[in-house]
């Protein structure tokens, strides 16, 4: 193969010659006749081919190598083979269209080199270390795993957590240095009622370190920094109406912390129409301006048309979430909230429902779910301290600031909200009061900073690798619906809309990314993992297949294929060419890109057994003869 192309480029190169020299007879020397047509007319004809035949043809002769190499020509075969509009600019960092068609054909992860199938149950989430030499993953066989991320992948560790009672392993995370690793999933108590717990494992010696209460389960949890996390607790106060309390804790008790707090009170947030917090994460507003920002998102949106939305083994230990101060005060506030009255919009007769409320008078003569429903929006309205609005504006200075991103509602259970709230630097660690920042009486909870609305049923979230993009999985209402009951909540669309927000600026910049579907109905339905590399996002889907999109030309590149349905995916952090995808038949596929594949097959030493082989095989045709 190697002689024939050597021959080949001679001859090329002669025809070429020919060519420059207008002597038709050398041209006729080589296999094909280049004709010495002009560039404008070469360049009209290649445009009228398939990339794969331009690039054959660049083979023939210099000519027709540097026309098929024409900035103008593949600006036209990229647009037209992606179906990409072509008011969308290219790639900021794109230095030809050549190179970015390459890159879009070549480099996204679609090629599946190997299956794990370790596990023996549905694998439900994967995450990668902030390195990208490990990566865990955990299922319903109630383990986590832990790999060792190598050209040939191994099982380092598995930890079973079934002896702690817990029900199966939902999620993970690397601390920030890579040293300890959080993993959450559902407790079942007494009675089999289920909650949630989060264990921290040592990845020095992979011991347990301490367990958390997260309740309820799917807050899930995730680090505020290298040894502190955040969990979630809940406290009923009616039938529809409970308060969502979100605990900072201490990852593992050492000597200086038996006199000091390992746990303390972020936020206090009240939940209405029996909606929760969930899904907790943390956004770190000092990548914002990192290199990895490339993507010029306001003339996407306005080259597409797209409006925008609204802004936007040591010793191990239970770190319990509650105190009793805290929990009496729930109680007290839990008992007013009985007795309460009619809230209305107008001031005179809102102020004759407090008035009501304190002088004991009889309830209004409605129903109990009407009544608490009104006595939680008085207690949201008078009893909430109010959002600053200069948190959100930069008043600290991006590098100071975090954000804590989680899923919430107002109208029904289901997730149809992203609330936002900014964690202040006294609230980085457990010193000072348990409780928090003393607060005054009538600041019972605390107010969202932002809230993006997102009208439909909330089923996965990612980070961008610069934290300043935030990408979500929904299933879309209906339009114009209307909940009348908190307890049925709307029917979901079956195509997953990929919404984008811009964590900077506080907007919504896109919402047309779909190709994925889900059909599991609004009661039913359960989060898909997506992630988020520099060039890609992919999710995961209930039609058995990964996705993988184009963040900036908002294309779908590959369907990746399972068995079953696809629960998580994760990109390597310093590899976007590498991909797992893991999924209810039990299996995590590994996929890499073409390109990445060529160069490491190319990098090992070619096998010399098939030539032993050819000679003794030779050598006994030879002596039978």
């Amino acid at each position: 193969m190697v002689t024939t192309t050597t021959e080949q480029t001679g001859k090329t190169e002669r025809r070429t010659e020919g060519c420059l020299l207008g002597h038709n007879e050398t041209m006729a020397e080589g296999p094909l006749l280049c004709l010495a047509l002009p560039d404008s007319l070469v360049l009209q004809i290649f445009e009228s081919l398939e990339f794969q035949d331009v690039l054959s043809a660049g083979l023939v002769c210099c000519q027709w190598l540097a026309v098929s190499r024409d900035e103008f020509l593949w600006r036209e075969l990229f647009y037209r083979y992606y179906g990409i509009p072509r008011a969308v600019p290219r790639h900021p960092a794109a230095v030809s269209w050549l190179g970015e068609f390459q890159r879009l054909f070549d480099c996204i992860p679609c090629v599946e080199v190997c299956a794990l199938k370790e596990h023996h149950d549905q694998v439900l989430h994967l995450s990668f270390s902030h390195s990208g030499c490990l990566f865990a993953s955990c299922s319903k066989d109630c383990t986590v795993k832990i790999w060792n991320n190598d050209l040939d992948i191994s099982l380092l560790h598995s930890s079973n957590m079934r002896e702690f009672n817990w029900g199966y392993t939902q999620f993970s995370q690397f601390n920030a240095d890579d040293t300890l690793l959080l993993v959450s999933g559902v407790y079942i108590g007494r009675h089999h009622s289920s909650s949630g717990e989060i264990a921290v494992i040592s990845l020095d010696d992979f011991t347990l370190l301490s367990r958390v209460r997260n309740k309820p389960y799917d807050v899930f949890g995730c680090w505020l920094n290298e040894s502190h996390l955040i969990s979630g607790n809940l406290h009923w106060m009616g039938n529809v109406t409970s308060c969502s309390v979100l605990w900072l804790n201490k990852a593992f008790q050492d000597v200086e912390s038996e006199n000091m707090n390992v746990v303390k009170r972020l936020f206090k947030i009240q939940n209405r129409n029996a909606s929760t917090i969930r899904t907790v994460m943390v956004a770190d507003c000092r990548r914002h301006d990192s290199p990895e920002l490339l993507l010029d998102y306001e003339e996407q949106a306005a080259a597409s048309g797209g409006q925008r939305g609204a802004r936007r083994g040591p010793r191990v230990f239970d770190l319990g979430s509650d105190s009793e101060e805290e929990e009496e005060e729930e109680e007290e506030r839990g008992g007013a909230a009985a007795g309460g009255g009619h809230p209305d919009p107008t001031p005179g007769l809102e102020q004759q429902l407090q008035n009501n409320i304190l002088q004991g008078c009889r309830r209004p003569d409605i129903s109990d779910k009407q009544l608490e429903a009104k006595v939680s929006a008085f207690l949201g309205k008078t009893r909430t301290r109010h959002a600053d609005p200069s948190l959100l504006s930069d008043p600290v200075g991006p590098a100071d600031k975090k954000y804590l991103i989680f899923t919430t509602g107002s109208l029904t259970y289901s997730p149809h909200q992203i609330g936002i709230m900014q964690i202040l630097p006294e609230q980085m660690t457990t010193t000072g009061p348990v409780l928090g920042k003393e607060r005054r009486s009538e600041e019972f909870f605390d107010s969202l900073d932002h809230v993006f609305d997102i009208h439909g049923h909330i089923i996965g979230m990612g980070l961008s690798p610069d934290h300043r993009y935030l990408y979500v999985n929904s299933r879309a209402w209906p339009v114009g619906c209307v909940i009348s009951d908190p307890m049925a909540p709307p029917p979901i669309a079956e195509e997953i809309d990929l919404h984008v927000f811009d964590l900077k600026t506080l907007r919504e910049e896109r919402r047309s990314l779909r190709s994925h579907r889900a059909f599991t109905p609004n009661d039913e339905c359960f989060f898909i993992f997506l992630d988020v590399s520099r060039d890609f996002v992919a999710s995961g889907a209930e039609d058995k297949h990964g996705y993988i999109w184009d963040r900036h030309y908002n294309i779908c590149l590959a369907k990746l294929q399972h068995d079953d349905v696809v629960n998580s995916v994760a990109f390597s952090p310093v590899d976007q060419e590498l991909l797992l995808t893991a999924s209810d038949d039990a299996t995590i596929k590994v996929w890499r890109s073409p390109r990445t594949l060529r160069v490491s097959q190319a990098s090992r030493p070619r096998p010399r057994r098939l030539l032993f082989n050819w000679l003794r095989n030779t050598k006994q045709s030879q002596s039978q003869s």
